[in-house]
C-alpha cells in the first residue's frame, strides 16, 4: 500500500524530523492529526441539537475523516494555470534539492539548499494537479499572501520564496529542525506549570501577533508548533497557515474549519472571529496541565456535543494538584461564550502566565507526562493500525473496489487522475454517498505525485468504509498477533511496526500500557478491539481541515 507521512507540508515543510507513516485519510496534520474544511454532513448538526446548540440544520461539517470547504458548494477549479499570478520560475535554478522530509495528499516536501549561500532550508511543493476546487486555488494563493504578511516576525515560520512552474507551486520556508512541541516536553522528562506557563506564554504571544495584524489563524493546536533546532533554548515558530485568514474588526466567518479537539464551540455554530483561536489555545493549556483533551467522546459527533456543552472537569486527577491560578485561566480561556472569552493580550497579562508570575516551580504529576506520552504514541499506532486493515484485506472484499478502479481507469494507465476519479465516481458510484464521494475524490495521493494508483485508492475507499467492523479489526489483530497466540506481544508489535516502517522503540512501552488494561505486559483481542475504538486521548479522531499537507 502506499503510505502518507507525518510532517505536514506547513509543518512538514519546516521540520527535518523523520516522516511516519499514517492512515491514508483527509485527516492529520504535519505534526499530527491534519485538520479540514468541513462541507454536508450531519456530525455537528446532530450534536447541536444534542446540546441545544444552533448549529443549524442544512449547514453541516462533514465527518471528520475528510470533507470539503463548508459553505453553498465548492466550485471546480477550471484546468489550473497560474497559481501565484506571476511569471513562472524554476526553483531549483536557486535551490538544489535533497532529502525527502515528508509527504502527503498534496505533495512533498524536501530538504532544500540555496546554491549561492549554502543554507538549508524546507521546500514544500503543491502539485497543482490537486487543486481540484476554485477555493483549493485561492487557498494556497492566501497561505503565500499570509506568510508574506506575517515575514519578519521572530515566532513565525519565514517564507523565503514562492516559485511557480507548470506542474507545481514550490514554497521555501525556514527549516525548522528542533521537532514538535510535544517531543520537547516528553523529551525533559520533568514538567512543571512554570514550564507550561512558559510554552503558553510563547504561543499567545504569536496569536497576539497575529490577530493585531488582522490575521486569524484557525488551526491552533500542539503540532503547529516546531522548535528552530534542537537547542534548549530554540524559540518556537508558528507553522502551517494554510486554513488562515485576514479578518476585519467585528467581521464574522461562517466556513467551519479546524481540528477537532481544538475547533471552538461558535465555530461549529457558524458564527466565529479570532476569538475561535483563544479557546484553540486554551486547549491547548488544558492538555499541557492535564495531559488529555478537555472534550472528548467515543466518536466525533460525541466531541462536538461536548464542544458545544462546554462542561470542563476541573475536579478529576490531576487537577486537584493543579494551582488556582491555572485552573482560572482555562476557564476563561474556555468560556463557552466567546465575548466573554479573554482576548490574546488579556491573557498575556493573566498573573499565571505572566514571566515571573503565579504559576509554580513543582514538578506536576508524573501521570501528566504519562498521558502526553501515551496520547502522542497511540495516535500514531492507531492510525498505523488502520493502514494495515487496508492492506490486510482479502481480495474477496475489495473485488468490487478493483472493477471501480478498472473502470475509472479509462486509459489502462494504472493511475487515475483526479478528473477521472470525479467523472468514475459520478458514473460508478452508486453505493456511495454524497460525503463519502467528496471524500474519495479528496483520497490521499501517498506518494504525491498527482495520481491515484490501485493500492492507494483501495486504501482511500476502504477508510472511508467503516474500517472498525469486527472482521477488519480481527484481521489487523491476526497481523499483529504473528504466533496466533491471542495476544499481541511487545516483540510482535515491534516486529509489525518495523515491517511497515513505522517502529519507534520510544512509543512502544507507552502504546503496550495504554492499551493493556488488565496489566499482563500484552493485547488481547477485546483491549486491542477497544483500543481501536475509543475516542479518547489515547485515539485522536480524525480532524476536519482541507490541507495540502503532509499527514501523520
Amino acid at each position: 500500500m502506499g503510505q502518507c507521512c507525518s510532517k505536514g507540508a506547513g509543518e512538514a515543510g519546516a521540520t527535518e524530523a523523520a516522516p511516519k507513516a499514517q492512515a491514508p485519510s483527509r485527516g492529520a496534520s504535519a505534526n499530527n492529526a491534519d485538520g479540514q474544511r468541513a462541507s454536508s454532513s450531519s456530525a455537528v448538526a446532530a450534536a447541536a441539537a444534542a446540546a441545544g446548540g444552533g448549529g443549524g440544520g442544512t449547514t453541516k461539517p462533514a465527518s471528520p475523516t475528510g470533507g470539503a470547504r463548508a459553505s453553498s458548494g465548492s466550485k471546480p477549479a477550471a484546468a489550473v494555470g497560474t497559481v501565484l499570478g506571476r511569471p513562472m520560475e524554476d526553483v531549483r535554478a536557486t535551490y538544489s534539492m535533497g532529502k525527502e522530509l515528508g509527504r502527503g495528499q498534496f505533495g512533498v516536501t524536501h530538504l532544500c539548499t540555496h546554491r549561492t549561500s549554502g543554507e538549508k532550508l524546507a521546500c514544500k511543493t503543491i502539485a497543482k494537479r490537486k487543486l481540484a476546487a476554485r477555493e483549493d486555488v485561492d487557498d494556497v494563493r492566501r497561505e503565500v499572501q499570509i506568510m508574506h504578511h506575517l515575514s519578519g516576525q521572530p515566532n513565525v515560520v519565514g517564507l523565503r520564496g514562492a516559485y511557480e512552474d507548470k506542474q507545481s507551486v514550490h514554497l521555501v520556508m525556514e527549516l525548522c529542525a528542533g521537532g514538535e512541541l510535544f517531543d520537547r516536553i516528553i523529551a525533559r522528562g520533568q514538567y512543571t506549570e512554570r514550564g507550561a506557563a512558559e510554552l503558553l506564554r510563547a504561543i499567545v504571544q504569536i496569536v497576539h501577533t497575529c490577530h493585531s495584524m488582522g490575521v486569524m489563524h484557525r488551526d491552533i493546536k500542539p503540532e503547529n508548533f516546531l522548535l528552530l533546532s534542537k537547542d534548549e533554548d530554540a524559540p518556537l515558530k508558528a507553522t502551517d497557515f494554510g486554513l488562515s485568514v485576514f479578518f476585519k474588526e467585528g467581521e464574522l466567518l461562517r466556513d467551519i474549519v479546524g481540528s477537532a479537539y481544538y475547533i471552538a464551540p461558535e465555530v461549529l455554530k457558524r458564527k466565529y472571529g479570532p476569538e475561535a483561536d483563544i479557546w484553540s489555545v486554551g486547549v491547548m493549556l488544558y492538555i499541557f496541565l492535564a495531559g488529555v483533551p478537555p472534550f472528548w467522546a467515543e466518536n466525533e459527533n460525541g466531541i462536538f456535543t461536548a464542544i458545544l456543552r462546554g462542561q470542563l472537569d476541573l475536579s478529576s486527577e490531576p487537577w486537584p494538584h493543579i494551582s488556582p491560578g491555572a485552573k482560572d485561566l482555562v476557564k476563561k480561556m474556555l468560556n463557552i461564550n466567546p465575548k466573554e472569552r479573554l482576548t490574546a493580550f488579556q491573557v498575556l497579562n493573566h498573573p499565571w502566565i505572566k514571566e515571573d508570575g503565579d504559576a509554580p516551580d513543582t514538578p506536576l504529576d508524573n501521570v501528566v507526562l504519562d498521558r502526553l506520552k501515551q496520547f502522542r504514541a497511540m495516535n500514531q499506532f492507531k492510525k498505523a493500525a488502520l493502514r494495515i486493515i487496508a492492506g490486510c484485506l482479502s481480495e474477496e472484499e475489495i473485488t468490487g473496489l478493483k472493477e471501480m478502479f478498472k473502470n475509472i481507469d479509462k486509459d489502462n494507465s494504472g493511475t487515475i487522475t483526479l478528473d477521472e476519479l470525479k467523472h468514475g465516481l459520478a458514473k460508478h458510484g452508486p453505493k456511495l454517498s454524497d460525503s463519502e464521494m467528496e471524500k474519495l475524490m479528496e483520497a490521499a495521493d501517498a506518494d504525491g505525485n498527482g495520481l491515484i494508483d490501485y493500492d492507494e485508492f483501495v486504501t482511500a475507499t476502504v477508510h472511508m468504509n467503516k474500517l472498525d467492523r469486527e472482521e477488519h479489526l480481527y484481521t489487523a489483530f491476526q497481523y499483529f498477533d504473528k504466533d496466533n497466540s491471542g495476544y499481541i506481544t511487545k516483540e510482535e508489535l515491534e516486529h509489525a511496526l518495523k515491517e511497515q516502517g513505522l517502529y519507534d522503540a520510544d512509543k512502544i512501552k507507552d502504546i503496550i500500557s495504554d492499551a493493556d488494561s488488565d496489566n499482563d505486559g500484552r493485547i488481547d483481542y477485546s483491549e486491542f478491539v477497544a483500543m481501536m475504538r475509543k475516542g479518547t486521548a489515547g485515539a485522536e479522531p480524525m480532524n476536519i481541515k482541507k490541507r495540502r499537507d503532509i499527514v501523520l
